[in-house]
């Protein structure tokens, strides 16, 4: 699902970005409700960039990845931890491109999450390639999902992964 936001861009830079477990659902802009295989999740667009809520009966999950006012706290490249009965693993990279490079790159990644039945993505006003975009699945009895934040003034691309489940699941 492709959306656009009515709201001004939040984010300022990737450096902006923190990154955090276990916060209440904050307002968003835009959602996208889905059933992957027992699980429930809610995708969440921000005007400060995104929002993933996950529940199923080991528990629930909240991962925000957006620029929140007060948090120092840069974005982490990567991390595995134990959420309840759950592990969850996340990674972070930021790519630098040139204004061609990025205007393909966003159009590709807007136009696959756009088709996809589990993908949400936002535009922001005044750039096409503003946007924050997330796309969802389960396999292995993981619920997985990618992000990418895009930054056209400065180039930059954020994309994330997220892996969470209990290794023991089957689907």
């Amino acid at each position: 699902m492709l959306t656009t936001l009515n709201t001004s861009y939040t984010d300022t830079c990737a450096a902006d970005l923190a990154w955090t477990l276990g916060r209440e659902p904050l307002p968003a802009l835009a959602t996208l409700d889905l059933q992957l295989s027992g699980a429930q999740v809610q995708l969440r667009l921000l005007g400060a960039s995104h929002q993933v809520l996950l529940e199923e009966e080991e528990g629930f999950c909240s991962e925000t990845v957006a620029c929140i006012p007060g948090s120092s706290a840069p974005l982490p490249l990567g991390l595995a931890k134990r959420v309840g009965g759950w592990e969850y693993e996340f990674a972070a990279r930021v790519e630098v491109l040139t204004p061609g490079q990025f205007a393909g790159r966003a159009q590709e990644l807007l136009a696959l999450v756009a088709d996809h039945p589990h993908g949400l993505a936002g535009v922001f006003p005044g750039s096409p390639h503003a946007f924050t975009a997330l796309l969802a699945q389960r396999q292995d009895g993981y619920v997985h999902w990618r992000t990418w934040h895009a930054y056209p003034q400065d180039g930059q691309l954020v994309a994330t992964r997220t892996r969470v489940g209990a290794p023991t699941q089957t689907d």
